[in-house]
Protein backbone atom coordinates (compact mmCIF):
# COMPACT_ATOMS: atom_id res chain seq x y z
CA UNK A 1 0.00 0.00 0.00
CA UNK A 2 1.37 3.51 -0.97
CA UNK A 3 2.49 6.24 1.43
CA UNK A 4 -0.11 8.19 -0.30
CA UNK A 5 -2.78 5.59 0.21
CA UNK A 6 -2.41 5.38 3.87
CA UNK A 7 -2.36 9.14 4.07
CA UNK A 8 -5.93 9.09 2.52
CA UNK A 9 -7.03 6.66 4.55
CA UNK A 10 -5.76 8.16 7.81
CA UNK A 11 -6.91 11.25 7.30
CA UNK A 12 -10.33 10.13 6.23
CA UNK A 13 -10.24 8.14 9.60
CA UNK A 14 -9.28 11.73 11.30
CA UNK A 15 -12.46 13.18 9.72
CA UNK A 16 -14.78 10.41 11.03
CA UNK A 17 -13.70 10.94 14.38
CA UNK A 18 -14.37 14.52 14.34
CA UNK A 19 -17.75 13.76 13.45
CA UNK A 20 -18.31 11.08 16.02
CA UNK A 21 -16.58 12.53 18.77
CA UNK A 22 -15.94 16.08 18.26
CA UNK A 23 -12.42 17.51 19.78
CA UNK A 24 -9.48 15.04 18.64
CA UNK A 25 -6.44 14.72 20.37
CA UNK A 26 -2.95 14.16 18.43
CA UNK A 27 -1.59 12.11 21.29
CA UNK A 28 -4.55 9.95 21.02
CA UNK A 29 -4.67 9.75 17.37
CA UNK A 30 -1.00 8.84 17.18
CA UNK A 31 -1.08 5.76 19.25
CA UNK A 32 -4.26 4.87 17.65
CA UNK A 33 -2.50 4.97 13.98
CA UNK A 34 1.15 3.72 15.61
CA UNK A 35 2.75 6.93 14.03
CA UNK A 36 4.39 9.73 15.37
CA UNK A 37 2.76 12.96 16.98
CA UNK A 38 4.41 15.38 13.97
CA UNK A 39 3.15 13.29 11.16
CA UNK A 40 -0.76 13.96 13.22
CA UNK A 41 0.45 17.39 13.74
CA UNK A 42 0.89 17.44 9.88
CA UNK A 43 -2.26 15.59 8.91
CA UNK A 44 -4.10 18.17 11.23
CA UNK A 45 -2.14 21.19 9.37
CA UNK A 46 -3.44 19.70 6.03
CA UNK A 47 -6.46 18.72 6.48
CA UNK A 48 -7.00 22.40 8.19
CA UNK A 49 -5.76 24.08 5.49
CA UNK A 50 -8.54 22.21 3.43
CA UNK A 51 -10.92 23.62 5.31
CA UNK A 52 -11.83 20.33 7.03
CA UNK A 53 -11.02 20.75 10.58
CA UNK A 54 -9.83 23.30 12.98
CA UNK A 55 -6.68 23.12 14.07
CA UNK A 56 -6.77 24.12 17.90
CA UNK A 57 -3.92 23.25 20.96
CA UNK A 58 -3.05 19.71 21.07
CA UNK A 59 -5.76 18.63 18.47
CA UNK A 60 -8.60 19.45 16.08
CA UNK A 61 -12.16 20.50 16.49
CA UNK A 62 -15.63 20.04 13.85
CA UNK A 63 -15.86 23.21 11.98
CA UNK A 64 -18.46 25.45 13.50
CA UNK A 65 -21.77 24.67 11.55
CA UNK A 66 -22.73 28.05 10.08
CA UNK A 67 -20.05 28.49 7.65
CA UNK A 68 -20.80 29.65 4.03
CA UNK A 69 -24.88 30.46 4.83
CA UNK A 70 -25.79 34.03 4.95
CA UNK A 71 -27.35 35.64 7.95
CA UNK A 72 -30.82 35.14 6.07
CA UNK A 73 -30.15 31.72 5.36
CA UNK A 74 -29.78 30.89 8.83
CA UNK A 75 -32.45 32.07 10.24
CA UNK A 76 -34.76 29.55 8.95
CA UNK A 77 -32.67 26.82 10.54
CA UNK A 78 -33.87 25.78 14.09
CA UNK A 79 -36.28 28.98 14.35
CA UNK A 80 -38.28 26.69 17.51
CA UNK A 81 -34.92 26.09 19.07
CA UNK A 82 -33.78 29.23 18.79
CA UNK A 83 -37.00 31.00 20.02
CA UNK A 84 -36.34 28.77 22.93
CA UNK A 85 -32.81 30.19 23.51
CA UNK A 86 -34.02 33.82 23.55
CA UNK A 87 -37.10 33.52 25.94
CA UNK A 88 -34.42 32.60 28.24
CA UNK A 89 -31.95 35.21 27.06
CA UNK A 90 -34.25 38.30 27.57
CA UNK A 91 -34.42 38.01 31.01
CA UNK A 92 -31.25 39.04 31.86
CA UNK A 93 -31.83 42.84 29.28
CA UNK A 94 -33.24 44.72 32.51
CA UNK A 95 -35.00 48.42 32.53
CA UNK A 96 -32.06 50.88 31.90
CA UNK A 97 -29.70 48.86 30.74
CA UNK A 98 -27.38 49.61 27.65
CA UNK A 99 -27.40 46.44 25.39
CA UNK A 100 -25.29 45.28 22.85
CA UNK A 101 -26.98 42.64 20.30
CA UNK A 102 -24.41 41.91 18.01
CA UNK A 103 -25.03 39.49 14.63
CA UNK A 104 -26.85 36.06 14.52
CA UNK A 105 -30.08 33.95 13.73
CA UNK A 106 -30.21 33.42 17.65
CA UNK A 107 -29.63 37.12 17.99
CA UNK A 108 -32.59 37.87 15.67
CA UNK A 109 -34.99 35.58 18.10
CA UNK A 110 -33.68 37.72 20.83
CA UNK A 111 -34.89 40.90 19.73
CA UNK A 112 -38.01 39.40 18.09
CA UNK A 113 -38.74 38.29 22.10
CA UNK A 114 -38.08 41.70 24.00
CA UNK A 115 -41.74 42.77 25.13
CA UNK A 116 -43.04 45.61 24.25
CA UNK A 117 -42.49 47.16 27.74
CA UNK A 118 -38.87 46.58 28.34
CA UNK A 119 -37.21 50.49 28.22
CA UNK A 120 -33.64 50.15 27.03
CA UNK A 121 -30.94 51.23 24.91
CA UNK A 122 -30.25 48.12 22.54
CA UNK A 123 -27.43 48.81 19.73
CA UNK A 124 -26.47 46.54 17.18
CA UNK A 125 -25.09 46.77 13.82
CA UNK A 126 -27.31 44.83 12.24
CA UNK A 127 -30.27 46.06 10.36
CA UNK A 128 -32.54 42.99 10.34
CA UNK A 129 -32.14 42.73 13.96
CA UNK A 130 -32.45 47.11 14.11
CA UNK A 131 -35.79 46.45 11.96
CA UNK A 132 -37.12 44.08 14.43
CA UNK A 133 -37.02 45.88 17.25
CA UNK A 134 -38.32 49.52 15.35
CA UNK A 135 -41.97 48.83 16.99
CA UNK A 136 -41.22 48.43 20.29
CA UNK A 137 -41.94 51.36 21.80
CA UNK A 138 -40.19 51.29 25.00
CA UNK A 139 -36.49 50.81 23.46
CA UNK A 140 -33.84 53.57 22.73
CA UNK A 141 -32.49 52.31 19.38
CA UNK A 142 -28.78 52.75 17.92
CA UNK A 143 -28.11 51.33 14.78
CA UNK A 144 -24.29 51.31 14.03
CA UNK A 145 -23.74 51.91 10.00
CA UNK A 146 -21.05 51.50 7.56
CA UNK A 147 -20.35 48.96 5.10
CA UNK A 148 -22.60 45.91 5.45
CA UNK A 149 -20.86 42.56 5.14
CA UNK A 150 -23.07 40.69 3.11
CA UNK A 151 -22.17 37.29 4.75
CA UNK A 152 -21.98 38.60 8.37
CA UNK A 153 -25.58 40.82 7.84
CA UNK A 154 -23.87 43.11 9.43
CA UNK A 155 -21.81 46.63 9.24
CA UNK A 156 -18.32 44.91 11.39
CA UNK A 157 -15.99 47.22 8.88
CA UNK A 158 -13.29 50.17 9.94
CA UNK A 159 -16.36 53.02 10.56
CA UNK A 160 -18.60 50.34 12.47
CA UNK A 161 -15.31 49.58 14.47
CA UNK A 162 -14.83 53.49 15.41
CA UNK A 163 -18.68 53.76 16.32
CA UNK A 164 -18.36 51.12 18.46
CA UNK A 165 -15.19 52.13 20.42
CA UNK A 166 -17.37 55.21 21.90
CA UNK A 167 -20.00 52.11 23.76
CA UNK A 168 -19.53 51.56 27.03
CA UNK A 169 -22.90 48.59 27.00
CA UNK A 170 -24.17 46.92 31.18
CA UNK A 171 -24.87 43.82 28.64
CA UNK A 172 -22.86 42.61 25.01
CA UNK A 173 -25.25 39.59 23.42
CA UNK A 174 -22.48 37.76 21.41
CA UNK A 175 -23.32 35.42 18.29
CA UNK A 176 -20.75 33.19 17.98
CA UNK A 177 -20.15 30.42 14.98
CA UNK A 178 -18.72 27.94 17.68
CA UNK A 179 -18.18 27.29 20.82
CA UNK A 180 -15.46 24.86 23.18
CA UNK A 181 -13.37 25.36 26.47
CA UNK A 182 -10.53 25.67 24.65
CA UNK A 183 -11.20 27.38 21.46
CA UNK A 184 -13.30 29.54 23.00
CA UNK A 185 -16.25 31.64 21.39
CA UNK A 186 -15.17 31.98 17.57
CA UNK A 187 -16.21 33.56 14.21
CA UNK A 188 -16.14 32.55 10.56
CA UNK A 189 -15.22 36.11 9.19
CA UNK A 190 -11.86 38.11 10.71
CA UNK A 191 -13.45 41.85 10.62
CA UNK A 192 -16.77 39.99 12.41
CA UNK A 193 -14.33 38.64 15.07
CA UNK A 194 -12.37 41.90 15.11
CA UNK A 195 -15.42 43.45 16.08
CA UNK A 196 -17.12 41.28 18.46
CA UNK A 197 -14.30 41.00 20.42
CA UNK A 198 -14.09 44.75 20.53
CA UNK A 199 -17.23 45.38 21.81
CA UNK A 200 -17.38 42.39 24.47
CA UNK A 201 -13.84 44.16 25.87
CA UNK A 202 -16.02 47.16 26.60
CA UNK A 203 -18.75 45.66 27.94
CA UNK A 204 -19.54 45.31 31.60
CA UNK A 205 -20.93 41.62 31.06
CA UNK A 206 -21.28 39.28 27.81
CA UNK A 207 -24.04 36.79 27.00
CA UNK A 208 -23.87 34.22 24.30
CA UNK A 209 -26.81 31.96 23.41
CA UNK A 210 -25.15 28.79 21.92
CA UNK A 211 -26.92 25.88 20.21
CA UNK A 212 -25.89 22.52 20.65
CA UNK A 213 -24.99 21.55 17.21
CA UNK A 214 -22.28 24.57 17.76
CA UNK A 215 -20.42 23.02 21.38
CA UNK A 216 -17.06 22.26 20.55
CA UNK A 217 -16.99 22.97 17.69
CA UNK A 218 -14.72 26.30 16.21
CA UNK A 219 -14.01 28.91 13.37
CA UNK A 220 -11.24 30.25 11.59
CA UNK A 221 -11.24 33.00 14.12
CA UNK A 222 -11.10 33.99 17.64
CA UNK A 223 -12.94 36.25 19.30
CA UNK A 224 -13.02 35.71 22.85
CA UNK A 225 -11.52 33.17 25.99
CA UNK A 226 -14.64 31.52 27.41
CA UNK A 227 -13.83 32.47 30.68
CA UNK A 228 -14.27 35.99 29.32
CA UNK A 229 -18.18 35.00 29.51
CA UNK A 230 -20.51 36.06 31.63
CA UNK A 231 -23.30 33.74 30.48
CA UNK A 232 -23.42 30.91 28.22
CA UNK A 233 -27.12 30.04 27.22
CA UNK A 234 -27.57 26.43 26.13
CA UNK A 235 -30.49 24.41 24.69
CA UNK A 236 -31.84 21.79 27.59
CA UNK A 237 -30.67 18.80 25.97
CA UNK A 238 -26.71 19.66 25.77
CA UNK A 239 -24.77 17.14 26.65
CA UNK A 240 -23.87 16.91 30.35
CA UNK A 241 -20.48 16.44 29.42
CA UNK A 242 -20.39 19.67 27.26
CA UNK A 243 -21.71 21.28 30.60
CA UNK A 244 -19.68 20.25 32.98
CA UNK A 245 -16.58 20.97 30.84
CA UNK A 246 -17.84 24.69 30.38
CA UNK A 247 -19.00 25.15 34.46
CA UNK A 248 -15.40 23.88 35.68
CA UNK A 249 -14.20 27.01 33.82
CA UNK A 250 -16.35 29.27 36.13
CA UNK A 251 -19.05 30.00 33.78
CA UNK A 252 -22.59 30.68 34.59
CA UNK A 253 -24.19 27.87 32.65
CA UNK A 254 -28.70 28.61 31.95
CA UNK A 255 -30.28 25.89 30.04
CA UNK A 256 -33.01 27.05 28.39
CA UNK A 257 -36.23 26.28 30.05
CA UNK A 258 -34.95 26.50 33.50
CA UNK A 259 -34.72 29.78 36.12
CA UNK A 260 -31.78 31.93 34.60
CA UNK A 261 -31.44 33.71 37.78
Amino acid sequence: MSKELLLRERQSAIRNRLETRGRVLAGDLAREFNVSEDTIRRDLREMAAAGLCERVYGGALPLAPDAGRSLSERTRIASERKAALAQACVGYIERGMTVFLDAGSTNLAIAQAIGPDIAATIVTNTPLIASALMEKPALDLILIGGTLDPAVGAAVGARARRDAELLRPDLCILGACGADPEAGLTAVHFEDAEFKRLVASQSRSVLAAVTTEKLGTAAPHAVIAIETVSTLVLEANAPEADVAALTARGIGVVLAGQPNR
